[in-house]
C-alpha cells in the first residue's frame, strides 16, 4: 500500500500511516496498523519507528544471511537481533544492514575479553560448541582479524595479530595431528603385543614340554598354585580352560627339583598329615585369593585380585567398622559427627565437594577445625588433624583415630563404585564410621571380611513418620515447602517456566550447578524467598531442605543406558526428603497428575532392602598398579597397560572382586597416548580427570595434554562477556554451565600440574563470577526463553 492509495482508511491509524508518506507492503498492513494504533496520535516519527519494528524480524535474518554469505561462523543470532533493533531508517537496505550487523559483533568480541587473544580463544571454545569441530584455517584468520579490530588495533597491529594468531593455532594442528598418529601407532602396537602374547600361551597339555616332566606332575603342580595361570577360558560346559605363558613356565624349570622332593616326602609315612613350607604358601597364597591359583606375572604386579593387601596401613591397623545404616532422615551423620569431633585425629569422605564442605561446617559448629580436600580445592588448617574430604581424596598413608564413609550404598554405582571399595578398604582408621541405605549392608560386610575387620552394626529409625499420598496433586496443587523431582535438567527448566507462570517463586537444584549455587538455591528455599524447589535426583544427597511434601514429576528416569522405572532405593533416597526433622511433623511423598500411579510409590516405600545383585566389590588400578604393570609388560603405552589390565588381570567369575568400568580411561589414554613430553603417570593423571564425553571433553583434555607436553602455558576455559542475568536466554544459562564444568576439570589439572596451568586465581575468579551470574539468572522470576 502506498501513499496514493485511492480507497479510504477505516481506521485513524490507517490514516496515520497514509499521511506518512512510507512505502508499506500489504502483508505488513495488518501489524503496522496495530502498533500505529497504540501510538496515536502518530506523525512522521512514530509510524517510521513502528514500521521499522514490523521490519526487524526480515532484517534479522537478512544479517545472518550476510553473515553466512562471508562465512562468518561467529555471528550468533543475538548479534543480527542487535543489529535489526539499532537500525532507525525503515527503508535500511544491505549496506546498513551489514554496517549494523558489523557494530553488534564488534560489540560482542570486544566484550568478551580484554585482551584479543583471550577474546579469540573464548569465540573458538563457543564455536567449537556448536559445530563440535575446529575452524579452518581461512575463518580462523578471518576471526582473528576481526577480533583485532573490534579492539581497537589498527591495520598493521590487526594483520600482526592475525599472522601470530594462525602461527599458534597451526602449531597447536600440527602437535594435535602428530599426537593422533602417535596415540594410533603406539595402540596398534600394543594391541599387536596383546594378541601376540595371547597366541603364545599354552594349555596344560604344553606344560610337560616346557618343564620336561610328566602330565600327572604338570596337573599336580597346577592344581597346587605352583603353576602361574596367565589366561582362564570358561567352556560351555562350566569347566575353564587354563592357559600358561612360556616364558613363565621355563623360569620355573630351576624350581623343579625343590618341587619333587617336596612331593617325595608328602608320599612318606611318617610325613603324613605335614605339609611342606612351599605347598603351605601355596595354599597360603591360595586361600588369600579365594581358592583360586595365581594369575600370570601382569595379574601378579597388579594384585587387582588381593586388593585388600594394596592398603598396607590400613592392613597394618586393627580397624574396627560401625556401620550405620537407616533411612534419609534418621541421624546417621549426627551419630557419627559427634564421635569424629570427639577423636584426636579424625577423617571425613564425603560423596560430593558440597557434603565435605558440610561435614567440615558440621566440624567447626562442634568446636573443631578440619582442613578440606576435593578434586579441585584445598583449604589447609594449620595444626589441625582433621580432614574433610571427598571420597576419591582419602589420604591412604595418613592414620587417624576416626574416619566417616558417607552414602555407602555407592558402592553399587556404576561409576563410582570402585572409589567406595578403595576407601573403605584403605582408609587406615581404628574405627571406621560407615553410613548408608540399609540396602549397603551385605557390600560392607563382604568387603569387611575381605579386610579382616570386625563390624559393629547400629541400625536407627527414621525421625518423623513418611507416607506416600493416596492420590496424585495438580500443578495448582503444589504449596510453600514442596519440592517437585524430575529427572533431566531440561524437565526441572520446564517445570519451572510453568510453575513462575502460575506465579510461584522457585528454586531449583540440578546436577550441572556448582555446589555454591545449589547451596544458594537451597538458601533460598530455606529462607522462603521461594515457595516451590524443583529439582532432579541431585536433592536426594547432601542438602538440608525444609521440605513438606516430595512430589514426583515421573516414576521413570533415564541411568545413563536405559529408561527405566525408579527402584525402592531411589524412590526412599529422595522422597525420604519430606518431613525435615525439626521443620515438620511428618513427610509426604506424592506423584504429579499423570506421571503415574500414587500406589507405585507407596509400593516402593514399604519395600525391604533389596538383595544386591552383585557382592563382590569394584576395585580398579590406581598409579601403584599402573606403574607396577607397565614395568612388567616392558610399555609405556597407557593404553596397552590399561588394555592389559582389563584382559588378564581379573577373570569374570573371580570370586572377591570385579572390575570397575575402565571405558572413559581407556579412551582418554587413546586419546592422549600419543603426547610427546608426558610421563605415563602424568598420562594416568589426565585419565583420571573428571571430564565430560558428552561436551567433547576427552577431545578438549587432549588439547591440554599437548599444550602440557610441549612446554605451554594451558589457560583456563572463560565464559567472555555474560548478558544482563534479566535478558539471559535458556541458550547462554546451559552454556555458561558448560564452561563453569570446563573450569572443575581444568582447576583438577591445576592441582595436580601447577606449572603447566598456572592461572589457577584467574580460574577461581572465573569459578565466582559464573557462580553469581548463574545464581542471578536463576532468581530471575520470569517466564525463561527456551533454550534453542
Amino acid at each position: 500500500m502506498t501513499h496514493d492509495d485511492p480507497i479510504a482508511p477505516a481506521h485513524p491509524a490507517e490514516a496515520a500511516i497514509l499521511a506518512s508518506g512510507l512505502r508499506v507492503e500489504p502483508r505488513e498492513m495488518p501489524q503496522l496498523t496495530r502498533l500505529v494504533a497504540r501510538r496515536l496520535p502518530a506523525d512522521r516519527d512514530a509510524v517510521a519507528e513502528a514500521l521499522c519494528q514490523v521490519r526487524r524480524k526480515a532484517w534479522a535474518s537478512a544479517a545472518m544471511a550476510i553473515a553466512n554469505r562471508a562465512g562468518q561462523v561467529w555471528v550468533r543470532r543475538a548479534e543480527a537481533d542487535a543489529a535489526a533493533a539499532s537500525l532507525t531508517d525503515p527503508d535500511a537496505g544491505e549496506e546498513a544492514i551489514r554496517a549494523a550487523l558489523d557494530a553488534a559483533v564488534q560489540s560482542r568480541l570486544r566484550q568478551a575479553a580484554a585482551r584479543p587473544g583471550a577474546a579469540l580463544e573464548i569465540v573458538e571454545a563457543e564455536l567449537q560448541d556448536i559445530t563440535g569441530s575446529a575452524l579452518s584455517a581461512e575463518r580462523h584468520a578471518a576471526l582473528a582479524q576481526a577480533v583485532a579490530r573490534a579492539h581497537g588495533l589498527d591495520a598493521t597491529e590487526t594483520d600482526r595479530f592475525a599472522r601470530a594468531a594462525a602461527h599458534v593455532e597451526e602449531r597447536r594442528r600440527q602437535d594435535f595431528r602428530q599426537a593422533e598418529k602417535a596415540a594410533r601407532e603406539k595402540r596398534r602396537e600394543e594391541v599387536a603385543r596383546l594378541r601376540a602374547w595371547e597366541k603364545s600361551l599354552v594349555g596344560i597339555e604344553g606344560i610337560p614340554g616346557l618343564l620336561r616332566c610328566s602330565e600327572r606332575e604338570a596337573l599336580r603342580w597346577a592344581g597346587a598354585g605352583l603353576l602361574p595361570v596367565a589366561r582362564r577360558i570358561p567352556g560351555r560346559d562350566g569347566r575353564e580352560r587354563w592357559e600358561f605363558d612360556p616364558a613363565e613356565i621355563i623360569a620355573l624349570r630351576r624350581e623343579l627339583p625343590a618341587w619333587r622332593r617336596e612331593a617325595e616326602r608328602e608320599r612318606d609315612p611318617r610325613d603324613a598329615g605335614r605339609q611342606s613350607p612351599r605347598a603351605a604358601r601355596a595354599a597360603e597364597e591360595a586361600a588369600g585369593r579365594g581358592g583360586k591359583a595365581a594369575n600370570a606375572a601382569v595379574a601378579r604386579a597388579a594384585a587387582l585380585d588381593r586388593y585388600a593387601a594394596h592398603f598396607a596401613t590400613a592392613r597394618a591397623l586393627i580397624r574396627r567398622i560401625i556401620l550405620v545404616t537407616g533411612p534419609t532422615n534418621s541421624g546417621k551423620s549426627h551419630t557419627a559427627l559427634d564421635r569424629l569431633a570427639q577423636a584426636e585425629s579424625g577423617l571425613a569422605l564425603a560423596p560430593l565437594r558440597l557434603l565435605a564442605h558440610e561435614f567440615r561446617d558440621a566440624l567447626a559448629a562442634r568446636g573443631v577445625e578440619a582442613a578440606l580436600s576435593t578434586g579441585e580445592e584445598r583449604i589447609l588448617a594449620p595444626g589441625s588433624r582433621h580432614l574433610a574430604a571427598t571420597v576419591e581424596m582419602c589420604p591412604f598413608h595418613m592414620p587417624v583415630d576416626v574416619a566417616i564413609i558417607d552414602e555407602a550404598q555407592l558402592l553399587h554405582d556404576r561409576d563410582r563404585g570402585a572409589a567406595w571399595t578403595a576407601a573403605l578398604m584403605g582408609v587406615p582408621a581404628r574405627e571406621v564410621y560407615v553410613l548408608g541405605a540399609p540396602e549397603c549392608v551385605p557390600m560392607v560386610k563382604r568387603i569387611a571380611q575381605l579386610c579382616g575387620d570386625t563390624v559393629e552394626e547400629i541400625t536407627l529409625q527414621r525421625k518423623g513418620a513418611l507416607h506416600a499420598s493416596d492420590r496424585p496433586l495438580h500443578a495448582g496443587d503444589l504449596k510453600t515447602g514442596d519440592a517437585l523431582v524430575a529427572f533431566s535438567r531440561r524437565d526441572v527448566m520446564d517445570l519451572r517456566e510453568g510453575l513462575v507462570a502460575r506465579g510461584r517463586k522457585v528454586a531449583v537444584v540440578y546436577g550441572a550447578l556448582s555446589p555454591e549455587v545449589r547451596r544458594a538455591e537451597a538458601a533460598r528455599f530455606r529462607s522462603g524467598e521461594a515457595d516451590i524447589l524443583v529439582a532432579t535426583d541431585a536433592i536426594g544427597m547432601g542438602l538440608n531442605l525444609p521440605i513438606r511434601r516430595v512430589i514426583f514429576s515421573t516414576l521413570r528416569k533415564f541411568d545413563g543406558e536405559e529408561r527405566r522405572e525408579l527402584n525402592s532405593q531411589e524412590v526412599k533416597q529422595i522422597g525420604g526428603r519430606a518431613g525435615r526433622f525439626g521443620h515438620h511433623e511428618g513427610g509426604v511423598v506424592a506423584v504429579l497428575a499423570g506421571a503415574g500411579d500414587p500406589g507405585f510409590v507407596r509400593t516402593m516405600l514399604e519395600a525391604p532392602p533389596a538383595p544386591p545383585a552383585e557382592l563382590r566389590p569394584q576395585v580398579q588400578p590406581d598409579a601403584d598398579i599402573i606403574a607396577a604393570v607397565a614395568a612388567e609388560i616392558g610399555s609405556d603405552s597407557l593404553f596397552g597397560v590399561l588394555a592389559r589390565i582389563k584382559r588378564a588381570v581379573l577373570r569374570k567369575d573371580d570370586p572377591n572382586y570385579r572390575l570397575a568400568d575402565l571405558t572413559q580411561q581407556m579412551a582418554i589414554a587413546s586419546a592422549i597416548d600419543g603426547v610427546a613430553g608426558l610421563s605415563l603417570m602424568d598420562r594416568w593423571t589426565y585419565a583420571m580427570c573428571p571430564v565430560d564425553e558428552r561436551d567433547n571433553g576427552i577431545t578438549r583434555l587432549a588439547r591440554w595434554a599437548i599444550d602440557h607436553g610441549a612446554g605451554h602455558a594451558v589457560r583456563p576455559p572463560l565464559a567472555g562477556r555474560l548478558p544482563p542475568p534479566d535478558r539471559a536466554s535458556g541458550e547462554e544459562l546451559q552454556r555458561c554451565e558448560k564452561v563453569h564444568k570446563r573450569l572443575v576439570a581444568w582447576r583438577w589439572l591445576a592441582l595436580r600440574f601447577p606449572q603447566a596451568y598456572p592461572d589457577l586465581v584467574e580460574a577461581e575468579t572465573e569459578t565466582d563470577r559464573l557462580d553469581s551470574w548463574i545464581e542471578d539468572v536463576l532468581r530471575q522470576q520470569r517466564r525463561a526463553r527456551r533454550a534453542a
